[in-house]
C-alpha cells in the first residue's frame, strides 16, 4: 500500500515473500519478479530481489529499493541476477522506517557464507532479542525487526549442521507472526510460525520449486499449487526434492490465522489453508444481508476488497448488484502526500461515482472496514452528491477495537473511530441511513473449523503480547 492509499484508508497491508529454486541451475530472477508483481498488493513501500547460483560461487547478488516492483526492476537488472536460487520481497512498513537499509531480502555475510532472508509478519519479542544480540557484539544496519531473526538464524547455524535447524532454534526464541523464505548456499527454506498467523505456500512448474505468501503468484509464474506450508512447518528445498520437519508444529495446539487475510489482504483469486478468498467473502456479504436487511434499489462495493462481499449481500437479499464506482488504477505511490485537510480529494482521484447507476436509488454500499471513517463519509458524500437518495452502509468486519501485534498496521486507538464511539454514533459522523458491521461471531462462517485470530476486533489474542505499539520501536 502506497503513503497515498495509507492515508485515504488508514490501514497498512502486510508484506509478501517469494522464492524460487531451479533444480537444473537455470536463472530464477524473472519468475521472483512476476511471483513479486502478483503480490504487489501486500507491500508497495519497497521491493528487493537476491539470487544465488546452487552450482557455482555460491555468493549472493542482489537489488532492492523503494518503489513498485516495476519502477525498480528493469530487464537489465534482471539478466544481471544470475542464480537458480531467489528470494524476493515486496514490503509495507508495519516495523521500522521508510528507508532503502530497511528494504528486503536482508542478505547477511557470515563465517559459514551467505543468507538472504525474506520475512512477513512482526515479532512482539523483537525488542528484547535485539538488546541480547547487541549487548553480545551484534551492529544492527536497519531499524526491521526482520534483522533479528537473521541474526539468531546467523548464530545459531554455527552450533548446527544444518541451516534448516538453525531456523527451527531460532523459531524457538522468535514470539509473533511470520512466513519466512531463506535462501542460503545450497537450500531454499520456508517456514511458518505456529499459529499459522502468516500464510505461506509451495508450488512447483517442471523442476523450479517455488514459496510463496498467496497461491495467485504461482499462478502468475504457471506453478502448480501444491500445498500450503503448515503452521509451524520448516520445509526444506535442495537439488534433491523438498523435505518438511514438523517438529515446531507438535507441540502447538492453538492455531490463529489473520481473519483479515479473507476479509482484506489477500487477492480473491487466492486459497489460503484450503479456503478460497473470493468464497469467503461471498459468505460475508451473505451474513452482512442476513443481519442488517434494508428495503434498498441497488448494492454496490467499494473496490477493491469491497467488490465480493456486496456480491454476497446481492446474493443474500436478492436486491440487484451493480457497479457504482470507477477506480483510477494509475495512483502510484509517488503521487503528493496527502495531509489529514487533504483526505477528500485524494478519495475523489481515487474514486469517482458514476451518477447513472445511482441517481435517484437507495443504495446499499459496502466496504471492508471502517477505520478512521473519513474515507467512508467522503464517499457517502459524494454517491449522495450523485443522486442517491439513501445509502446504507454494511462492513464485512467488526468494529476495530484493539491494535494488531503481528504485521497489520492498524493504526493506534486514539485513531480508531470505532474505539470511543457507538456504532449510531459513527453512523451519524460518517453520514449513512444506516450502518452495520459483520458480527465477530459470524466471522467463522467465512472460515469454517480454521483456527483464526480476531485480536484486532476482540482483544483476545492468541499469545502474550506488549503492553504498548512496538511497530516503531527501533526508528
Amino acid at each position: 500500500m502506497s503513503d497515498f492509499e495509507k492515508a485515504v484508508t488508514g490501514l497498512g497491508e502486510e508484506c509478501g515473500v517469494f522464492g524460487a529454486y531451479d533444480m537444473t541451475g537455470s536463472d530464477v530472477a524473472s519468475s521472483v519478479y512476476y511471483g513479486l508483481f502478483a503480490l504487489q498488493h501486500r507491500g508497495q513501500e519497497s521491493c528487493g530481489i537476491a539470487v544465488s547460483d546452487t552450482y557455482g560461487q555460491r555468493r549472493v547478488l542482489s537489488k532492492k529499493g523503494l518503489g513498485l516492483v516495476n519502477e525498480v526492476f528493469d530487464e537489465e537488472s534482471l539478466t544481471e541476477l544470475k542464480g537458480n536460487l531467489g528470494v524476493g520481497h515486496v514490503r509495507y512498513s508495519t516495523a521500522g522506517a521508510t528507508r532503502v537499509e530497511n528494504a528486503q531480502p536482508l542478505v547477511i555475510n557470515y563465517v559459514k557464507g551467505t543468507l538472504a532472508i525474506a520475512h512477513n509478519g512482526n515479532i512482539v519479542n523483537a525488542i528484547e532479542l535485539r538488546k541480547e544480540l547487541e549487548y553480545t557484539g551484534a551492529i544492527f544496519q536497519t531499524t526491521i525487526d526482520s534483522e533479528v531473526i537473521a541474526y539468531h538464524i546467523a548464530r545459531e547455524r554455527l552450533n548446527v549442521g544444518k541451516v534448516e535447524d538453525a531456523v527451527k532454534n531460532a523459531m524457538k526464541k522468535i514470539k509473533g507472526a511470520y512466513a519466512l523464505v531463506v535462501g542460503s548456499p545450497r537450500k531454499m527454506i520456508g517456514a511458518r510460525d505456529p499459529f499459522g498467523l502468516k500464510p505461506l505456500c509451495i508450488g512447483k512448474r517442471d523442476e523450479t520449486y517455488f514459496l510463496a505468501s498467496e497461491s495467485c503468484a504461482l499462478s502468475a509464474v504457471g506453478a502448480e499449487f501444491i500445498r500450503d506450508v503448515l503452521p509451524g512447518e520448516i520445509v526444506s528445498i535442495t537439488k534433491d526434492g523438498i523435505d518438511s520437519d514438523m517438529t515446531m508444529a507438535i507441540a502447538q495446539e492453538k492455531q490463529a490465522r489473520c481473519i483479515f487475510e479473507y476479509i482484506y489482504f489477500a487477492r480473491m483469486d487466492s486459497t489460503i489453508d484450503e479456503i478460497n478468498v473470493y468464497h469467503s467473502r461471498i459468505i460475508a456479504g451473505k451474513a452482512l444481508a442476513e443481519s442488517y436487511p434494508v428495503e434498498a434499489d441497488l448494492v454496490v462495493g467499494v473496490p477493491d476488497s469491497g467488490l465480493v462481499a456486496a456480491k454476497g449481500y446481492s446474493e443474500g437479499s436478492g436486491i440487484p448488484y451493480g457497479m457504482a464506482f470507477h477506480k483510477n488504477s494509475y495512483v502510484g505511490r509517488t503521487f503528493i502526500k496527502p495531509k489529514q485537510s487533504d483526505r477528500e480529494s485524494s478519495v475523489k482521484i481515487k474514486l469517482s461515482v458514476i451518477p447513472e447507476v445511482v441517481k435517484g436509488k437507495r443504495i446499499v454500499m459496502v466496504d471492508d472496514s471502517i477505520v478512521r471513517g473519513t474515507t467512508s463519509a467522503n464517499i457517502i458524500r459524494m454517491l449522495k452528491k450523485a443522486g442517491a437518495t439513501q445509502v446504507h452502509v454494511r462492513i464485512s468486519s467488526p468494529p476495530f477495537l484493539h491494535p494488531c501485534f503481528f504485521g497489520t498496521d492498524v493504526p493506534s486507538n486514539e485513531q480508531l473511530i470505532a474505539h470511543s464511539h457507538t456504532t449510531e454514533q459513527i453512523r451519524e459522523m460518517i453520514g449513512a441511513d444506516s450502518l452495520g458491521y459483520m458480527e465477530v461471531d459470524k466471522l467463522k462462517e467465512m472460515v469454517g473449523n480454521l483456527g483464526y485470530c480476531d485480536a484486532c476486533f476482540t482483544g483476545d489474542y492468541p499469545m502474550e503480547v506488549p503492553t504498548e505499539d512496538i511497530s516503531h520501536a527501533f526508528d
